[in-house]
């Protein structure tokens, strides 16, 4: 597989550090070598390339951003780069680091106890055990606060009844962390595979997001101990920062398909002949959507860089998030259509990857907050005024 040469049209490249220049490359070889070369296939058969895991897990890139237990501690930028190149290849294989990374690790690290911490961060980090976060409800899907699923204590115990669906890794995680509502507020409990009452389903026939796992949690009568609750996760705050973590990630991710869009219609439009023999590049046309794609492309790549660098400071608000998981989820998904566009009936043929992305890219808009909901939030920051309800 040729070495995918990168879209640095404005020399964004002079803004990074060598560091995070070779956490870029060493993510960028491991998407050549490894994962381009699966994509289409995994695609084809609906099947997430878990043979990739304990690879993911030795380059440190689940929980990549986080401090101790065997994380790396890279800062938020070169993070935001190795989701870049994962979702390049593919976006079920970024959403399955940042559901590891950013929805499960740093929950436990952020809200466990030091038991939970020992006990899970270092298996999840190697991808020796895989973790799935159970927030959506059948009913309820951008208006988390309205769950049903309930905790209730017996004795020493805590009994979970309720239902999670489209939730990733699923059906294939050895821990699940659900949300639910208690007494004292929604919190946060740590279920293991196998735990009596709790059972998982993967849903068939999606026409998006193929080589992801995605599932319903089914909780039944299901016990589990009080060491299994986040003592420090306490309402529903504490799950949308989970969410914030995710978000951040993506804004990155879908870069990387972008850009993989762009280069492909660039190259076969430089190589394609029609009509007098000329490159299809050399029509206007065509030269005004690639101008279009490469400057939105250019566009992303800043807001995700500074995003990054507020997070390193410490200064990075939830709605700043949302700009970057917004903007950058839609532009993708129009270089995306766009890329298909430019290949003609091609564009259709899983040869190329545009289709393929498109598809993804059709679910990565709407799943972690849909482009309404960011909208809203920042409403909310520019006016000081809710309009959720």
């Amino acid at each position: 597989m040729p070495t995918f040469p990168g879209v640095d049209y404005l020399r964004i490249d002079s803004l990074f550090s060598e560091q995070e220049l070779l956490v870029r490359q060493t993510a960028r070889q491991f998407v050549d070598e490894r994962a381009v070369p699966l994509a289409r296939d995994c695609f084809r058969e609906a099947r997430f390339p878990s043979e990739l895991i304990p690879e993911m897990g030795r380059l440190g890139f689940f929980g990549a951003n986080l401090e101790g237990y065997g994380c790396l501690g890279l800062n938020h930028v070169e993070y935001g780069l190795i989701m870049q190149e994962l979702e390049r290849a593919d976006s079920g294989l970024r959403s399955f680091a940042s559901v590891q990374g950013a929805l499960v690790m740093y929950p436990i690290l952020t809200y466990g106890s030091e038991e939970q911490k020992r006990r899970w961060l270092p298996r999840l980090q190697t991808g020796e055990a895989i973790g799935c976060f159970g927030l959506s409800e059948p009913g309820f899907g951008s208006n988390p606060a309205g769950m049903l699923s309930k905790a209730r204590r017996e004795g020493s115990d805590w009994i979970l009844e309720g239902e999670k669906t489209w939730i990733t890794n699923g059906s294939i995680a050895d821990v699940a962390l659900v949300w639910v509502r208690a007494e004292d507020g929604i919190r946060g409990f740590l279920v293991e595979r196998g735990t009596p009452g709790f059972s998982s389903q993967e849903i068939h026939g999606k026409l998006s997001m193929r080589a992801s796992v995605t599932s319903s949690l089914a909780l039944h009568e299901c016990r589990v101990p009080e060491s299994a609750m986040l003592p420090g996760a306490k309402g529903l705050k504490a799950a949308l920062s989970c969410l914030t973590q995710a978000r951040y990630g993506i804004g990155w991710g879908v870069i990387g398909a972008a850009m993989d869009c762009y280069e492909a219609a660039r190259s076969y439009t430089v190589l394609r002949k029609q009509f007098d023999g000329r490159p299809i590049a050399s029509h206007q046309l065509v030269q005004e959507k690639l101008a279009w794609m490469i400057t939105e492309i250019t566009k992303a790549q800043l807001l995700a860089l500074q995003v990054g660098r507020l997070k390193d400071q410490g200064k990075a608000e939830p709605a700043h998030v949302s700009m970057l998981k917004r903007n950058n989820a839609a532009i993708s998904l129009e270089c995306a259509r766009l890329a298909r566009d430019l290949a003609g009936a091609n564009g259709i043929m899983d040869e190329y990857p545009a289709m393929r992305h498109m598809c993804n890219l059709e679910t990565v808009k709407t799943y972690e907050g849909t482009d309404h909901i960011h909208a809203l939030v920042i409403g909310e920051r520019v006016t000081g005024i809710a309009a959720f309800k």
